[in-house]
């Protein structure tokens, strides 16, 4: 009886929630976007509604102060607000309600319903911005994760807990990919933040996600191009904080942000309308510290807790991998998944250009014979791939190096590996079986 009143207790406490006093100020600067009012009592992260001149509201954040006034972010730019208008604190902005209620919707970045169900309610609160974990109590990455896709599998093979980049220019199958590992994965819970992407785009992919086998374990958190960036950062921070929530209760989570270069995107726009200096293309200080930040909240839990395994789209621009954003992960990530427009381009879905990727906990999780077979199957494709142009020219003859006859020899079925439709799932033992298959045998 002592442990369920302890139980209930805990749960009002996390239900709790202190009255905000009322307070308020006026506007004395409004840029379109910035606004600046009388100071009042308030952190950055709290949320404050505006009076327009039309009578309505429209909502702000707190970003920072300056010479004793507040400053906001506005949700809806451009907002017809005129001096002297009413600027009240409302309650909440740094925390969120989470529950079971969450699964099988879509929700945007203030947590409210974009599909045709009522808000998801919870029973606990969550603080957005993650809870510190110290990080030598964190479970080691050492168990597979299962995402379906047979190339992921079997060559670049993923652990649970593991954070991953997608790198890729645009139109080379981010979203397919990032479908597939949705719909085929054997993770406990999907949690899907879909930011900055065109609102056709995120129609099109909740609809092909949230009708098969996976959807009831599945939440996604979209808020489309067109919104402040202040959203967009926002919704990164929910559907993160969703992850960390299930995470706490021992699930092993799939986290798909699609995509972390919007978020960068974001964070560069709000850095500029502060006042901070831009960098290297013009991305501001703030973005470096918000990747690492932002990616360290996934990974495995602590004892007793389940696992964040992460996969962030970043986007290359003009196919430059030595982006800003794109080193900035790199470096922080436990691997990375380089879409190659080469391949695609050949018909070759999913487009990963295997020697450009890196799993870099695989070693730690297969066995030495799974190793062997992927470190042989790279070789292959390199060797392929980089002597592909002289053979269409003719100046290569068979014989003259046995290694490039062998890989073009297996590039048929080297193909039929990396091949997958959309609607195929490949499980992982099966994906093993197919690499050892293939390239079994030893390096020499």
């Amino acid at each position: 009886m002592s442990a369920l009143l302890q139980s209930l207790t805990g749960s009002l406490d996390d239900l709790a929630v202190k009255p905000t006093p009322d307070m308020s100020g006026k506007v004395l600067r409004y840029d379109g976007l910035i606004l600046e009012c009388t100071g009042f009592p308030a952190s950055p992260g709290a949320i404050c509604e505006v009076e327009t001149e039309d009578g309505s509201h429209v909502q702000g954040e707190i970003v920072g102060f300056r010479d004793g006034r507040n400053m906001l972010f506005l949700d809806t730019p451009g907002a017809r607000i005129v001096s002297g208008a009413r600027v009240r604190r409302l309650d909440g902005g740094h925390d969120a309600l989470m529950g079971e209620a969450l699964l099988g919707r879509v929700i945007d970045a203030e947590g409210h319903a974009l599909d045709e169900g009522p808000n998801p309610q919870g029973d606990i609160r969550w603080p957005l911005a993650g809870k510190v974990q110290n990080p030598l109590a964190r479970q080691p990455v050492d168990t597979v994760l299962d995402v379906g896709v047979r190339i992921i599998n079997s060559t670049l093979t993923v652990g649970r807990g593991q954070r991953v980049g997608i790198i890729a220019g645009s139109g080379v199958g981010k979203s397919v990919l990032i479908e597939m590992m949705t719909k085929n994965t054997n993770a406990d819970v999907v949690v899907v933040g879909l930011i900055g992407e065109r609102a056709r785009e995120v129609g099109a992919f909740v609809g092909h996600i949230m009708h098969g086998e996976n959807a009831h374990k599945t939440c996604v958190v979209a808020v489309p191009a067109d919104r402040s960036p202040l959203l967009r950062l926002r919704a990164a921070n929910r559907a993160t904080a969703i992850a960390e929530y299930f995470r706490s209760k021992g699930k092993d989570v799939l986290l798909i942000m699609d995509s972390l270069t919007r978020c960068a995107h974001a964070r560069r726009e709000i850095g500029l309308a502060l006042g901070e200096q831009p960098t290297a293309k013009g991305y501001t200080p703030s973005v470096v510290s918000m990747i690492p930040t932002l990616i360290e909240r996934a990974g495995p839990g602590l004892k007793g807790e389940g696992s964040i395994t992460a996969f962030y789209t970043i986007l290359a621009d003009g196919d430059d991998t030595n982006d800003p954003v794109v080193d900035t992960a790199r470096a922080i990530l436990d691997g990375h998944l380089v879409l190659s427009r080469k391949q695609a381009q050949m018909g070759i879905y999913p487009a990963i250009d295997i020697p450009q990727s890196v799993s870099r906990v695989m070693n730690d999780i297969v066995d030495k014979d799974h190793q062997r077979a992927a470190l042989k199957l790279r070789r292959m494709i390199s060797l392929y791939m980089d002597n592909r142009d002289m053979m269409l020219m003719g100046a290569y003859s068979p014989g003259q190096d046995p290694e490039l006859d062998e890989a073009v020899q297996m590039w048929p079925r080297i193909k039929n590996l990396i091949q997958q439709p959309v609607d195929e799932k490949s499980p992982f033992p099966d994906s093993r079986k197919n690499l050892l298959n293939l390239a079994g045998g030893t390096l020499g």
